[in-house]
């Protein structure tokens, strides 16, 4: 191979479309934990989080056990925990319980901890996206929660469905990219209902190659 066909010689493909990154202001609505023994989670008035996540929640801790989404991993294998935090939006709930016709979705059905007003299409919302409270804590964005059906069991059970299997089979369907997104604390502190936050959305683009 001579130097002229070395692969660093060759011409680069042009660069996908680049979105710019912006800002976005939004507020905390409300703030849950699942203080209990499953994610089903209850309202308070703050939440106080450090590198482990929430202070007393069902899903606190630096590792957690992979699932069915991670299907790379043997379930139950030990990994780092992305999925310190819930985040939902009221919008969107609602288009979900009128997808399922239901009068309401509380967030504290599905173990939401956050909810966010404010922010047209929280779940999409990319990996990266970084939520500034006032307070100062920092949350950073890894990916959309997938709804699944203990959600929907969940939410069968809470809001007296006559047929709770087929409202736990419906709610994967209804609330696909509509189930808000998980996160973990990037910087620890103090996350109170009402909060201001300043949120910071990366560059974006399509990769193909």
């Amino acid at each position: 191979m001579t130097d002229a066909t070395l692969p660093f010689d060759q011409p680069l493909a042009p660069l996908p479309e680049i979105v710019p990154a912006r800002k976005l202001v939004a507020t905390v609505a409300g703030v849950y934990v699942a203080s209990g023994t499953d994610f089903v989670t209850r309202p308070v008035e703050a939440l106080d989080v450090d590198f482990e996540g929430i202070a007393g929640d069902y899903h606190r801790g630096y590792t957690r056990r992979s699932g069915g989404r991670e299907p790379w991993y043997p379930r139950g294998t030990q990994m780092r925990n992305e999925r310190q935090l819930s985040i939902v939006a009221p919008d969107e709930l609602a288009q979900v319980a009128r997808k399922m016709d239901l009068a309401a979705l509380e967030p504290e059905w599905i173990g939401a901890n956050l909810l966010i007003a404010g922010i047209p299409m929280l779940s999409m919302l990319p990996a990266g996206t970084m939520l500034f409270f006032k307070g100062g804590v920092t949350v950073k964005i890894d990916a959309q929660n997938g709804p699944c059906r203990d959600a929907g069991r969940s939410i069968a059970e809470h809001a007296g469905a006559s047929d709770k299997l087929a409202t736990e089979l419906l709610f994967p369907k209804a609330a696909k990219r509509l189930r808000g997104l998980v996160g973990w604390i990037e910087k620890p502190g103090r996350i109170e209902a009402g909060e201001e936050i300043s949120i910071r959305v990366p560059e974006q683009w399509i990769y193909r190659a």
